[in-house]
């Protein structure tokens, strides 16, 4: 179906991709993986012809058609959504327009006719009569209001664009469907739906996610980059996982023998290198030491960050407790009637279809936004680190990562250099990393610099509004380990569905009209049917 064939990609000195052989079949759904900057959007571009390989070359089956998940989402501002959508299928959008274009000449001459008949037929063979019923189809699939179908797509919010945009994808049934990250600003009922969809699709799909949820509920192969080379292994990503750290542990085993052979070869040739009688058997054994490449066996470039949450003091009884609060904006309700009492070992599960619900509950008890009604009341015996959504203001002064983090310490002990660069070195800020200026890190730096400074504060109480974003797999599993690992209470709101579902065990949802607080974890409160009725009333 899709061959890859000695492929290699190069910029400048470096080797992103070193002669890569992949042949992707029909019925498959492979997940590329692989640590942050390893190449694998690049790797999704290099496959549908966006970017150039150095050497090798990509062959798509003839008379198969690949489509790719677009990313620019403005692309598509001065067309209808529906027209949008139909253009994921550009043989046949562009025969509807040869088809438009000849009806509405005014000298339609007879040879015009014979052409419009010879692509009438051509369009009827792709279905092309059906081709807006099913554009509509995928539309309301995925959360699209009908009123919203005949719309320009300038007339859209970016999630809805989001939504089309897949749509588009996935319109006529592509030979080879490549994914990058479809499940961004997708809720749960469209990624459930996705997921559905993938699962029983027929041809070939090619997924780069952060979800693991998801690529384990779609993926058949896993594709991991790793050291300039693309290796497949059959099964999901939790499989992979599994097998990937089996298969680490045993080349740390590996690695301890041939050093301590490496120690011992050292050892002898220091002792006897200088004894005549000795002399030849220690030469011997310094060819040994010679051909002794440690380099050759290899451990994962993966990298994960050693996250531990400890809790300076024990909560008490009185942890937070809310009543009755409510927040509009601009005219719009955001919260209403909001009781909550968070109690010793609760691990909160905040859900919203609206973000800016959530976002804004964690700002009214954090203090940083008033409510309009209502109160906030913190036990006496509470320390709490709150995780924003958005961390920008965190991260306007120029000082190095280590003055950044000192401001955060409690004592005297705790300003000291070597320990924050222990907590630095921790969240894989080692070295002369530790020293770079805090204006310059990617969105995942500044992530797991504020996770640095939340176990630097060692709460019993953490708020997180949305902490694996930014962040690669080898990071969110980290955190997940961590958060089950925790022994104080936390509100978590994250579209990564694994985390909520191991972490929490109580879900409180939030909508305009109000609240629904259960006992529960996430998984089921999603499935029970009868919180269908309940969740359309907080959202009225």
């Amino acid at each position: 179906m899709l061959t890859v064939s000695s492929l290699s990609l190069q910029f400048g000195k470096r080797i992103l991709f070193d002669d890569v052989d992949i042949k992707f079949t029909q019925g498959n759904c492979y997940g590329i993986i692989g640590a942050n900057g390893a190449g694998k959007s690049t790797f999704l571009n290099v496959l549908s012809k966006a970017q150039e390989p150095t050497t090798g070359q990509v062959i798509l089956e003839t008379g198969k058609r690949m489509s790719v998940l677009e990313q620019n989402h403005f692309a598509y501002d001065a067309h209808r959504v529906l027209d949008t959508v139909v253009m994921g299928d550009k043989k046949l959008f562009d025969i509807k327009n040869q088809m438009d274009a000849l009806y509405a000449k005014p000298d339609f001459s007879e040879a015009d006719g014979i052409r419009a008949g010879e692509l009438g037929a051509a369009f009827e063979e792709m279905g092309g009569w059906n081709a807006e019923s099913d554009a509509a189809t995928l539309l309301s699939d995925l959360g699209i209001k009908e009123s919203e179908h005949a719309k320009f797509m300038s007339a859209l919010d970016n999630r809805s664009k989001v939504r089309v945009l897949l749509a588009q994808a996935l319109f006529g049934n592509p030979d080879v469907l490549i994914l990058d990250e479809p499940t961004n600003d997708l809720d749960v009922t469209a990624i459930n739906w996705l997921e559905d969809f993938l699962a029983d699709y027929e041809h070939t799909v090619i997924v780069v996610s952060h979800d693991r949820h998801f690529l384990d509920s779609v993926c058949t192969h896993i594709c991991d980059i790793d050291y300039g080379r693309i290796n497949t292994f059959t099964g999901n990503y939790s499989f992979w996982q599994q097998a990937s750290q089996l298969a680490t542990q045993q080349r740390a085993q590996q690695n301890r023998k041939a050093e301590e052979k490496k120690k011992e070869l050292e050892a002898f040739i220091q002792r006897f290198g200088s004894n005549v009688a000795k002399a030849r058997q220690a030469t011997a054994r310094k060819k040994m030491l010679d051909k002794l490449d440690i380099a050759e066996i290899k451990p994962s470039s993966r990298r994960y960050p050693a996250i531990h949450f400890a809790c300076e003091r024990e909560a008490g009884d009185q942890i937070l407790e809310c009543k009755d609060l409510a927040y509009s904006q601009d005219g719009q309700t955001r919260l209403t009637g909001i009781d909550l009492k968070l109690k010793r070992g609760d691990k909160i599960a905040l859900l919203s279809d609206n973000s800016l619900a959530t976002t804004t509950f964690y700002q009214i008890i954090s203090g940083a936004e008033k409510p309009e009604r209502g109160t906030v009341k913190w036990g006496v015996t509470i320390q709490y680190a709150y995780m924003p959504i958005d961390n920008s203001s965190y991260f306007q002064g120029d000082e190095n990562l280590v003055d950044w983090l000192r401001q955060y310490a409690c004592t005297d002990a705790e300003k000291h250099e070597e320990y924050l660069r222990g907590f630095l070195g921790k969240m894989l800020f080692s070295g002369e990393e530790a020293l770079k200026s805090a204006t310059v890190l990617s969105g995942g730096e500044k992530m797991r610099c504020m996770l640095a400074r939340m176990m630097l504060l060692k709460p019993n109480v953490l708020l997180l509004d949305e902490p694996t974003n930014h962040l690669d797999l080898e990071s969110i599993t980290a955190l997940n380990q961590a958060l089950q690992n925790y022994t104080g209470s936390l509100i978590l709101s994250s579209q990564d569905r694994e985390l909520v579902q191991t972490v929490c065990n109580r879900t409180v949802e939030i909508g305009p009209q109000g609240m629904i607080d259960r006992p529960i974890p996430y998984d089921d409160y999603l499935a029970d049917e009868k919180f269908s009725t309940m969740r359309k009333q907080i959202y009225a």
